[in-house]
């Protein structure tokens, strides 16, 4: 397989400029591609290390068995939440036993991954949405969390993070 001229490169990297200047949507491939291009380029580790863990995790699950034809975007937005996830752990693994040297690099990389992910709501914003959820279905205390969870966790899927809307949750239903 012979390797793209360099004015090719140039010219897909064009492409992706043009495509997001006209409110063209990439996939989130797509997206991961240029800014892996872009780390390179740059010769950001931390950068590549996200964005190759990225492009990992969505390989492994296009590929998994029973797998459809491509994700879909709230798998895609799944899927990265649980590698933001999964760095804050880390993150905070590590500060507990003072390797603030480790904790830093992963919490770099969940910078690097929250840029595809939709934007977060406000705790303010949250809290209206479960608010508004208790009373629809009247909820009365800590026994009806887990609707009150699934249903808000539902409408919020990628919005915001469930430890967020779990604690707000338990405000709301104990007061």
């Amino acid at each position: 397989m012979e390797s793209l001229s360099p004015e090719v490169h140039k010219l897909s990297g064009l492409f992706f400029i043009f495509a997001a200047q006209n409110g063209i949507q990439m996939g989130l491939q797509e997206q991961v591609m240029t800014e892996l291009k872009a780390a390179m380029k740059a010769k950001d580790t931390v950068a590549l290390e996200a964005l190759r863990a990225i492009k990992s995790a969505l390989l492994l699950a296009g590929t998994e068995k029973g797998a459809s034809e491509g994700l879909s975007e709230a798998d895609e937005v799944k899927l990265v939440q649980k590698l933001v996830k999964q760095r804050k752990d880390s993150a905070a693994i590590f500060k507990e036993q003072g390797r603030d040297d480790l904790a830093e690099p992963e919490l770099a990389q969940v910078a690097v991954i929250e840029k595809f992910l939709p934007e977060q709501l406000t705790e303010e914003e949250i809290e209206k949405v479960v608010v508004q959820t208790i009373e629809a279905i009247g909820a009365s205390g800590m026994q009806d969390m887990g609707k009150v969870m699934g249903m808000v966790s539902k409408e919020l899927a990628g919005q915001a993070d469930g430890k967020a809307i779990s604690t707000i949750v338990k405000n709301k239903l104990t007061q």
